[in-house]
């Protein structure tokens, strides 16, 4: 198992560490309800190092990144961030990501840690351009401060006005004492907040300050427990439940992302999908009765025909139901649909809901 630069601090504090996409990593410290309500309502911290990150540069770099990306990055000025997919050659995805300009022929890749060697493979595979390709991953690590206090609790920590970073916007500056760190108004919880990228030698001082600035506000160490909790109320999808190789960006609910203002792989198959319809939409629902939705779960119709499969579900700490998500035939997708799920020996009522979940 690899581990973050912050591992030994974690399990000084008593998290409970679980092996996940290959890394040894916090779930929980306290417990999931107290740290998913201390991001809603205050501000807790994340050790999110496990995170991949790739640095394309030269003046081919955003040629390559057209090419392999399903939104469209030229888009992007200098300080501005995108969600974006790596579309495979069969209608399914490599990966989900984020694209970073940090200057004018330099982008950062931010993709998931089960998919860093995935990811690199796929687009050094694609790239014929001559565009310079750097995985950084090993070498960084990323802080997730996240909650309505997060601007509050660390703008003591930087010279840059926090308040002035929109969402998806970033900034290189000073922060905790240290030079050139990317301060990202970006997260996975819909509460706000900011993502921190710095050198492994740096995280450990800027966490503590980190965690020094925020006492007065209530921050707390969050483990990966409640930023799946967080980001399912959301809505967000999580790569290897929600999407995968097998799931296309317009059955996702991703055509938001995917622009046919230009080419990039398997372009032409995605339009003609789109154009048609999609024979399956992933959907958001809410339990009708009590009960949690599992990953796996069947999802079926009043006559206990088999529809779908649920690909992420909870019980929303913030709602105090049972929520999902799953792909469904687009006869059952539409807000207000009825389904079951199939939990145990039991049928359990759902309704299909507008997402995301929280609204905040």
């Amino acid at each position: 198992m690899k581990q973050t630069a912050l591992t030994k601090t974690h399990e000084a504090l008593g998290a409970k560490m679980v092996p996940f996409a290959g890394y040894i990593m916090p779930v929980q410290y306290e417990g999931v309800t107290i740290e998913h309500d201390t991001v809603r309502n205050a501000v807790g911290v994340f050790d999110v190092s496990h995170m991949g990150e790739f640095l394309i540069e030269g003046p081919n770099a955003l040629a390559l990144i057209q090419s392999v990306s399903s939104n469209d990055a030229s888009k992007l000025t200098i300080g501005k961030a995108q969600y974006s997919c790596l579309p495979n050659d069969t209608g399914g995805i490599v990966d989900d990501l984020i694209i970073y300009r940090i200057k004018e022929e330099t982008y950062l890749l931010v993709v998931n840690a089960s998919n860093i060697e995935k990811d690199w493979n796929w687009i050094s595979s694609k790239n014929n351009v001559g565009a310079t390709m750097r995985n950084l991953s090993d070498d960084y690590s990323l802080l997730a401060i996240q909650g309505p206090k997060a601007i509050e609790a660390m703008q003591s920590l930087t010279s840059e006005d926090l308040s002035a970073i929109t969402f998806y916007n970033f900034v290189v500056g000073d922060f905790a004492g240290i030079d050139h760190v990317i301060i990202s108004a970006t997260g996975y919880t819909g509460s706000g907040g900011f993502e921190i990228y710095c050198k492994n030698s740096e995280v450990q001082h800027i966490w503590n300050k980190v965690l020094e600035a925020g006492a007065a506000f209530g921050i707390k160490p969050i483990g990966l427990a409640a930023r799946d909790t967080l980001r399912l109320e959301m809505g967000y999808c999580l790569y290897g439940n929600d999407i995968d190789d097998t799931t296309s960006p317009i059955e996702a609910g991703l055509g938001w992302i995917t622009k046919f203002t230009k080419d990039f792989t398997n372009a032409e198959a995605l339009k003609a999908e789109k154009e048609r319809g999609p024979e399956r939409k992933l959907v958001g629902f809410e339990l009708d009765d009590r009960g949690i939705p599992r990953h796996g779960y069947d999802i079926v119709d009043t006559n206990g025909n088999v529809i779908g499969n649920v690909t992420s579900g909870t019980m929303a700490p913030s709602l105090g139901k049972g929520i999902g998500l799953g792909y469904v035939p687009p006869i059952f997708a539409n807000a207000g649909s009825k389904i079951n799920i199939q939990i145990r020996k039991k049928a359990v009522p759902a309704t299909v809901v507008k997402l995301p979940f929280y609204k905040g």
